[in-house]
């Protein structure tokens, strides 16, 4: 495969990796609404290892929501939005941190609170009173947040095996 073709390649697989983890959580109905447990989320961490994957991640999100959502394009434009501005920061400020347990704490902490554009998703196309943003966020931040700590050593322990860096280099 040629250098130019491979992070295009890594991140389709990603983008249908990131759909299909996101399947197996629909099942049991925790890919949307205020408490989500998207297996698929572990993917964020991928950008704490090579900032070239945020495409991936960002297109799997869109393309499920796409797809699967409920919302429809209000999802694609809220979950995609959240997940670029969030992830984005992570590409950002992640070169700017030597350790790897630093910017998987900072891409755990940037998707948490960035479930804030979630939050204001579902009061807005719930029709609930702004009253209602504030206790929506308080379930959505913990159930990002735990999600991305339990997945955080898990993707070091795969990464041990697939190298994430050196496969988009």
């Amino acid at each position: 495969m040629s250098q130019k073709s491979r992070p295009w390649v890594i991140n389709a697989m990603v983008v249908a990796i990131y759909v299909v983890l996101s399947i197996l959580s629909g099942l049991f109905n925790l890919a949307s609404g205020p408490i989500q447990f998207r297996l698929s989320e572990s993917l964020n961490h991928l950008v704490a290892f090579n900032r070239k994957y945020l495409l991936g991640v960002t297109l799997g999100v869109v393309l499920y929501n796409a797809l699967f959502s409920p919302m429809g394009w209000v999802d694609v434009v809220f979950g995609g939005g959240q997940t670029l501005i969030g992830l984005g920061l992570v590409a950002w400020l992640g070169p700017k941190l030597t350790q790897l347990w630093q910017r998987l704490a900072l891409t755990t902490v940037s998707m948490s609170l960035t479930m804030i554009i979630i939050a204001w998703e579902i009061v807005w196309t719930g029709h609930l009173g702004v009253g209602m943003l504030l206790p929506t966020f308080a379930t959505l931040l913990p159930s990002e947040a735990v999600m991305l700590v339990i997945a955080a050593p898990v993707m070091v322990l795969v990464d041990r095996a697939v190298h994430f860096d050196r496969r988009m280099r």
